[in-house]
């Protein structure tokens, strides 16, 4: 009887740990999905606002498409394919006629992330989504290596899809892309950038480690203070600390385009005047436009873009206040009239946990919406992608 007993226990306990071995597995697989699909969202637009005409599509598939912004590495998708969740795979951009696209990294993000004010000591939201979606051990607790793990992600892409992306890294690598696409080839060039230079672990040398791993744009903040200096988002509204200067001198000796789209005001006045290259802010609106405490004071942004800089405009809410293909084109069209047409360009922040009423094979309606503000094509062209090509063109090491 004993026997018995002990015999029934053990296959209890045994079927219970499969039971737990099962459930932890399905939530592992099944979870990150879940997650993501409450954090990207596309929202539904009207069926008037979804219409497009003849002139609108002749010209957006002439155009050269690039965004500054998206997140997509982020999370536990293959790129290479159509995807049912988010806003950004190689597929959609094609579809999009995107010719160049910013993957920026995420790695490290503060529990009750808001736009008023978040400490860096507080429990970090990637550290559990990289459990979830099982990345390498190493990434648990260096934020370097969730740098690298997502570039590797992005490489390995590439070579799975040679036909569908493409790295660009240099000056070389841009007249290749634009090569292949004048040829027909339906490629889309993909960059590296970080977002927010804690991805550093603290060490000026890993600028050049994540260098060598293909990233050309760094951001210097996130939504928290760091080493380098204060967020527009964190506790300290500090200016750029001695570690933050060393770090902005060495990514512009190696030719690391500078983001100050979350840095605090200080950092941004402290940057201008020691970079000796011009600014970006990757995804953003302009104050005045749209009254968030998300986009730096209009006039940080017209001292970026007079020293030669460039505004990446997003597509959500928080940072344009209108979301639709509408309020992007005002917004961008708010943007050109404070910055001058120049200085203008696409921020999307696509897969960034953001709410958008598009994804980016939904481009047209952005050119059919500044085609109705009235925008002149030549305008359309240079915000549409134009821009940001001449600024990689001067901006990115020669090979």
């Amino acid at each position: 009887m004993a026997h018995s007993r002990r015999a029934i226990i053990k296959y209890s306990l045994t079927g219970l740990i499969i039971i737990l071995i099962t459930a932890v597995a399905l939530a592992l697989s099944i979870g990150p999905g879940l997650a993501e699909r409450s954090m990207n969202k596309v929202l539904p637009l009207s069926a008037t606002a979804s219409m497009l005409s003849d002139e609108a599509k002749a010209l957006h598939e002439q155009l050269f498409i690039a965004d500054l912004h998206a997140d997509s590495l982020l999370w536990q998708r293959d790129l290479t394919e159509h995807a049912g969740r988010g806003h950004v795979d190689f597929p959609r951009l094609h579809a999009g006629n995107v010719a160049l696209q910013m993957f920026t990294v995420v790695t490290k993000t503060p529990a009750g992330l808001n736009y008023h004010q978040n400490h860096a000591d507080a429990r970090d939201n990637v550290t559990l989504l990289a459990l979830a979606q099982r990345w390498p051990q190493d990434t648990w607790q260096s934020l370097t290596a969730r740098a690298l793990y997502q570039a590797e992600k992005l490489h390995t892409f590439v070579a799975q899809a040679p036909g569908q992306a493409m790295l660009v890294r240099n000056q070389a690598e841009l007249v290749q892309l634009l090569q292949r696409r004048a040829a027909g080839e339906p490629v889309v060039g993909a960059m590296l950038g970080t977002e927010g230079s804690h991805a550093l672990d603290g060490e000026i040398g890993n600028i050049q480690v994540l260098y060598d791993a293909g990233f050309r744009m760094m951001s210097l903040q996130h939504f928290f203070d760091n080493a380098l200096g204060g967020s527009l988002h964190g506790a300290s509204n500090a200016g750029l600390t001695d570690f933050g200067r060393q770090a902005v001198l060495e990514m512009n000796r190696l030719g690391i385009m500078i983001d100050v789209s979350h840095s605090s005001p200080a950092v941004v006045r402290d940057t201008l005047s020691l970079s000796s290259t011009p600014l970006i802010v990757s995804h953003t609106g302009t104050h005045g436009h749209c009254n968030s405490r998300r986009n730096i004071p209009d006039t940080l942004m017209q001292a970026i873009a007079n020293k030669g800089g460039l505004i990446g405009i997003g597509y959500w809410a928080g940072a344009i206040c209108d979301d639709s293909p509408t309020g992007i084109a005002r917004a961008i069209a708010a943007a050109v009239a404070l910055l001058g047409e120049d200085a203008v360009a696409l921020g999307s922040d696509f897969d960034g946990a953001v709410a958008t009423r598009i994804d980016t094979s939904q481009l047209v309606l952005i050119t059919q919406a500044l085609m109705a503000e009235d925008l002149p094509p030549g305008t359309i062209a240079k915000v549409m992608g134009g821009n940001q090509l001449r600024f990689l063109q001067s901006q990115l090491p020669r090979k």
